[in-house]
Protein backbone atom coordinates (compact mmCIF):
# COMPACT_ATOMS: atom_id res chain seq x y z
CA UNK A 1 0.00 0.00 0.00
CA UNK A 2 2.91 2.28 -0.32
CA UNK A 3 2.06 3.10 -4.07
CA UNK A 4 0.46 6.57 -4.30
CA UNK A 5 -2.09 5.68 -6.71
CA UNK A 6 -3.57 2.12 -4.84
CA UNK A 7 -4.06 4.71 -1.83
CA UNK A 8 -5.64 7.64 -4.29
CA UNK A 9 -8.16 4.36 -5.73
CA UNK A 10 -8.90 2.99 -2.15
CA UNK A 11 -9.78 6.53 -1.12
CA UNK A 12 -12.03 6.68 -4.06
CA UNK A 13 -14.30 3.67 -3.84
CA UNK A 14 -15.06 4.93 -0.34
CA UNK A 15 -16.52 8.07 -1.52
CA UNK A 16 -20.49 7.22 -2.13
CA UNK A 17 -20.73 10.63 -3.63
CA UNK A 18 -19.12 13.01 -5.79
CA UNK A 19 -17.11 15.61 -3.79
CA UNK A 20 -18.83 19.29 -4.15
CA UNK A 21 -15.71 20.85 -3.21
CA UNK A 22 -14.27 20.67 -6.40
CA UNK A 23 -16.40 22.45 -9.09
CA UNK A 24 -15.45 23.35 -12.58
CA UNK A 25 -13.72 26.45 -12.81
CA UNK A 26 -15.69 29.51 -14.45
CA UNK A 27 -13.77 32.27 -16.64
CA UNK A 28 -14.37 35.59 -17.89
CA UNK A 29 -12.74 38.64 -19.63
CA UNK A 30 -12.16 41.79 -17.47
CA UNK A 31 -11.83 44.70 -18.86
CA UNK A 32 -10.69 48.69 -17.64
CA UNK A 33 -14.10 50.36 -18.84
CA UNK A 34 -12.54 53.78 -18.32
CA UNK A 35 -9.68 53.25 -20.69
CA UNK A 36 -11.29 50.92 -23.13
CA UNK A 37 -8.81 48.43 -22.69
CA UNK A 38 -8.97 44.36 -22.09
CA UNK A 39 -7.08 43.18 -18.72
CA UNK A 40 -7.44 39.19 -19.33
CA UNK A 41 -9.67 36.95 -21.62
CA UNK A 42 -9.10 34.21 -19.34
CA UNK A 43 -9.25 35.54 -15.92
CA UNK A 44 -10.54 32.75 -13.57
CA UNK A 45 -13.38 33.06 -10.50
CA UNK A 46 -12.58 31.98 -7.36
CA UNK A 47 -15.36 32.14 -5.19
CA UNK A 48 -15.57 29.11 -2.84
CA UNK A 49 -13.64 28.76 0.06
CA UNK A 50 -11.63 25.84 -1.12
CA UNK A 51 -11.02 27.96 -4.47
CA UNK A 52 -10.16 31.24 -2.59
CA UNK A 53 -7.58 28.85 -0.44
CA UNK A 54 -6.07 27.07 -3.61
CA UNK A 55 -5.86 30.54 -5.83
CA UNK A 56 -3.07 30.80 -8.08
CA UNK A 57 -1.18 28.71 -6.16
CA UNK A 58 -1.37 25.21 -8.76
CA UNK A 59 -0.50 27.40 -11.55
CA UNK A 60 3.40 27.44 -12.62
CA UNK A 61 2.98 30.27 -14.99
CA UNK A 62 0.42 33.14 -15.48
CA UNK A 63 -0.23 33.89 -18.85
CA UNK A 64 0.18 37.53 -20.30
CA UNK A 65 -4.08 37.24 -20.73
CA UNK A 66 -4.78 35.09 -17.61
CA UNK A 67 -5.66 35.62 -14.11
CA UNK A 68 -7.75 34.97 -11.12
CA UNK A 69 -10.81 36.58 -9.62
CA UNK A 70 -11.21 36.22 -6.13
CA UNK A 71 -14.52 37.43 -4.39
CA UNK A 72 -14.94 38.13 -1.30
CA UNK A 73 -11.60 39.32 -0.90
CA UNK A 74 -9.86 42.23 1.42
CA UNK A 75 -6.16 40.65 1.35
CA UNK A 76 -3.96 38.60 -0.48
CA UNK A 77 -0.89 36.91 -0.24
CA UNK A 78 1.57 35.44 -2.52
CA UNK A 79 3.38 32.89 -0.41
CA UNK A 80 4.55 29.50 -1.94
CA UNK A 81 3.43 31.31 -5.91
CA UNK A 82 6.51 31.20 -8.23
CA UNK A 83 5.84 34.52 -10.29
CA UNK A 84 5.27 38.20 -9.10
CA UNK A 85 1.16 39.57 -10.42
CA UNK A 86 -0.52 42.54 -10.35
CA UNK A 87 -3.29 43.10 -7.87
CA UNK A 88 -6.73 45.42 -7.78
CA UNK A 89 -8.70 45.68 -4.87
CA UNK A 90 -12.69 46.43 -6.53
CA UNK A 91 -15.35 48.21 -4.52
CA UNK A 92 -18.82 46.31 -5.24
CA UNK A 93 -19.43 48.65 -8.52
CA UNK A 94 -15.95 47.53 -10.06
CA UNK A 95 -13.74 50.82 -8.98
CA UNK A 96 -10.07 50.25 -8.63
CA UNK A 97 -9.45 50.77 -4.69
CA UNK A 98 -6.08 49.95 -4.66
CA UNK A 99 -3.65 48.61 -7.05
CA UNK A 100 0.37 47.26 -6.67
CA UNK A 101 2.94 44.55 -7.87
CA UNK A 102 3.28 41.81 -5.14
CA UNK A 103 6.15 39.55 -5.97
CA UNK A 104 6.15 35.92 -4.41
CA UNK A 105 6.13 35.76 -0.63
CA UNK A 106 4.35 39.57 0.53
CA UNK A 107 0.99 40.23 2.01
CA UNK A 108 -1.23 42.95 1.04
CA UNK A 109 -2.69 45.57 3.59
CA UNK A 110 -6.30 44.92 4.52
CA UNK A 111 -8.49 46.46 2.18
CA UNK A 112 -12.12 46.99 4.63
CA UNK A 113 -13.96 48.16 1.62
CA UNK A 114 -12.87 45.54 -1.29
CA UNK A 115 -15.74 43.06 -2.64
CA UNK A 116 -12.69 41.66 -4.45
CA UNK A 117 -8.96 41.43 -6.08
CA UNK A 118 -8.41 40.58 -9.00
CA UNK A 119 -5.07 39.02 -9.76
CA UNK A 120 -3.16 39.43 -12.91
CA UNK A 121 -0.16 38.77 -14.72
CA UNK A 122 2.85 41.49 -13.60
CA UNK A 123 3.01 44.09 -16.02
CA UNK A 124 -0.39 43.88 -16.94
CA UNK A 125 -1.45 47.24 -15.01
CA UNK A 126 1.64 49.39 -16.10
CA UNK A 127 0.53 48.02 -20.40
CA UNK A 128 -2.81 49.42 -19.67
CA UNK A 129 -2.72 52.15 -17.35
CA UNK A 130 -5.06 51.40 -15.01
CA UNK A 131 -5.25 53.27 -11.78
CA UNK A 132 -7.10 53.55 -8.75
CA UNK A 133 -10.26 55.01 -9.68
CA UNK A 134 -10.54 53.01 -12.88
CA UNK A 135 -14.18 51.57 -13.04
CA UNK A 136 -13.35 47.59 -13.88
CA UNK A 137 -16.57 45.14 -15.80
CA UNK A 138 -16.67 41.40 -15.95
CA UNK A 139 -18.11 39.69 -19.02
CA UNK A 140 -18.97 36.04 -19.91
CA UNK A 141 -18.83 34.23 -16.73
CA UNK A 142 -19.10 30.61 -17.88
Amino acid sequence: CNNPQDRIEKTIAFISRPCKLIKPMKYMTVRNATRHVELGRRVRVAASLVERAVGLLSTPVLGADEGMYLKPCQSIHTFFMRFPIDVLFLDAQGAVLSQDTFPPWRVSGWHGKSRGALELAAGTLARTGTQVGDRIEFKGVN
